[in-house]
């Protein structure tokens, strides 16, 4: 598996991506908490310049891979856990297993569990894109993916990265098997995942001006269900950004963590 680790210093922040993406989904910010102390992006199993990995793919298998790689490589806890998207569902199940060993938590505009279940709509448009992942798979070997730009698209200062780690199969491969599993069985575990007690917990929630008003109301009442998932805990609105915070508001993702580091857990997030 891939890790790629920046910076010296205590407690080391560890990024957890989103469904589908690689370490580069923190190219804004990872540098920038590398100024102030230790900062470790990855790639899951199957992803970015990580070889597949013959466990099943959901988050609890995801949280155990991932301890696995920070302890082979000699990276130590204390962990301070940031997770975008689905990526949330990891740190959480992560933090639950391993809670000595976390001293903070930052999740960026993360994924709920029941959101599937009160929005069918999320259901149906993801089993869309798993649809078109299949499609890609079946011609990535012929090169018309990338050709026709349908993977590896981001912005110039990245993309040859992108388009080397995103157009190939294994990377196709990974994303359909990590969406079987996302509103179901790795929902199922975050759920028994708990609460976080007195975990430094800050929830980073997009703008809801870029949130479609069909959704708005469940997604808002989500976002603040997982802020109460501790008793100290901090909501943040990104204003001007969609679901994307860590590029489009990497200045918010950096604060919460600045926030969280030099705090200590038990004394309530300012």
């Amino acid at each position: 598996m891939h890790l790629y680790c920046s910076g010296t210093g205590s407690p080391t922040v560890v990024f957890d991506s989103g469904l589908s993406d690689s370490y580069l989904s923190w190219y804004k910010v990872q540098p920038e908490v590398a100024q102030f102390t230790r900062a470790c992006s990855y790639d899951r199993a199957g992803l970015g310049w990580s070889e597949p990995s013959p466990k099943l793919r959901n988050s609890g298998v995801f949280a155990e891979e991932l301890h696995a790689l920070l302890h082979t490589a000699g990276i130590h806890a204390p962990f301070l856990l940031v997770g975008h998207s689905m990526g949330g569902y990891d740190v959480r199940i992560f933090a639950s297993r391993f809670r000595s060993e976390v001293t903070g938590m930052v999740l960026v505009d993360a994924t709920h569990p029941d959101y599937a279940n009160l929005l069918p709509e999320l259901r149906t448009g993801l089993e869309s894109w798993r649809n078109q992942l299949k499609r890609q798979e079946l011609l990535m070997p012929f090169g018309l993916p990338r050709l026709l730009g349908w993977c590896g698209n981001g912005p110039s200062e990245i993309q040859a990265e992108l388009r080397a780690i995103e157009c190939n199969v294994p990377r196709l491969r990974e994303s359909i098997a990590e969406t079987l599993s996302t509103w179901d069985e790795s929902a199922a575990q975050v759920r028994a995942s708990g609460s976080l007690g007195n975990l430094p917990l800050i929830v980073i929630s997009e703008d809801p001006a870029k949130n479609t008003p069909a959704f708005l109301s469940v997604f808002e009442s989500g976002q603040e269900q997982l802020a109460s998932l501790s008793s100290n805990s901090v909501r943040m609105t990104a204003i001007g950004s969609g679901h994307q915070i860590q590029r489009e508001r990497p200045d918010l993702v950096i604060q919460a963590i600045k926030n969280i580091f030099e705090t200590t857990e038990g004394r309530p997030l300012k």
